[in-house]
Parts: structure tokens; C-alpha cells; sequence
């Protein structure tokens, strides 16, 4: 296994955590990868989620959402490796109460674009607190925006 892959049992449970929350499939967030480096996903424009009718952009609170699960999946990931002497179960059940503590966003252009996709990186894993940089490109490279997140992980 190299230093990004997941072991088997965290690729799981990270997906299973995912899968069980109902505002990501209404969204349509949608998981691309899960590493202990990096974690990548993406939701697809749909008339559903125009934020501004006339230009037909994303709305901000789409992009605020895919920023933050992409960034919560992250801070889990990086609590998860925290914790080896537990086995996967145990782990997850201490990762339950993972929430977002605060959250900056930087909108920095339109949402334009049919996919936007989101990646996470871990800046600091701590006992309590997980810190996250997110990045949201569009289908053209795009920068649409960043953050910053703060997530409760103990």
C-alpha cells in the first residue's frame, strides 16, 4: 500500500459515512477518489441548482455544500489515520460526532460551467480539530472558489 492509498476498511467506511447522508444525493455530490493526501468529488449543474436564473450560474450555497463535504470527508480521513491502534469500527463510531466547526469561503468567480469538482486537502489533523483547503474548478479549470474549513474530529 503506498503512503496515498486508503487501507481497504477506511475506503469503506469513509464511502459508507458518505453514502448515509441524504443531502449529498440530493445535491448530487458525487465521491471521484479518496486518498490520505487528497479527496476529490464533483457535482454536475443541473437546472435544480441555478442560483441565478439569468446567467445560469451555481448557486453559492451549492458550491458552499460540495466545499464542505469535500472537506468534512478530508478531515475524517485524516482523524481516521490518527487512531490506528482501534480497529475500523471502533474508529468510525469515535468520528461520529465530526461536524463543522466554521467555514470561510472565498467566491472568486461565477459558477459557470456543466461540472465542478472539489479538492480537499488536509493542512492539520489534531486530537480535536481537523483544519481543510478545499478548491472548486470548473469543467473549463476554472477557479470558482476556496476554503478554509474547521472540523470537529474528537
Amino acid at each position: 500500500m503506498s503512503a496515498t492509498e486508503l487501507a481497504p476498511e477506511l475506503l469503506q467506511a469513509a464511502q459508507y459515512f458518505f453514502d448515509q447522508i441524504p443531502f449529498n444525493h440530493l445535491v448530487g455530490i458525487q465521491v471521484d477518489s479518496l486518498s490520505t493526501e487528497k479527496v476529490c468529488m464533483h457535482v454536475s449543474m443541473r437546472e435544480e441548482l441555478i442560483g441565478n436564473h439569468i446567467q445560469g450560474i451555481l448557486h453559492g450555497g451549492v458550491i458552499a455544500s460540495i466545499l464542505d463535504v469535500a472537506g468534512g470527508a478530508m478531515a475524517l480521513i485524516g482523524a481516521f489515520q490518527r487512531l490506528p491502534e482501534l480497529p475500523a469500527v471502533e474508529r468510525m463510531m469515535s468520528l461520529s460526532k465530526l461536524g463543522t466547526i466554521d467555514m470561510r469561503v472565498d467566491y472568486l468567480r461565477p459558477g459557470r460551467g456543466k461540472r465542478f469538482d472539489a479538492v480537499s486537502t488536509l493542512l492539520r489533523a489534531g486530537n480535536k480539530v481537523a483544519v481543510v483547503r478545499t478548491e472548486l474548478h470548473n469543467d473549463d479549470g476554472y477557479l470558482i472558489a476556496v476554503s478554509t474549513g474547521t472540523y470537529l474530529v474528537g
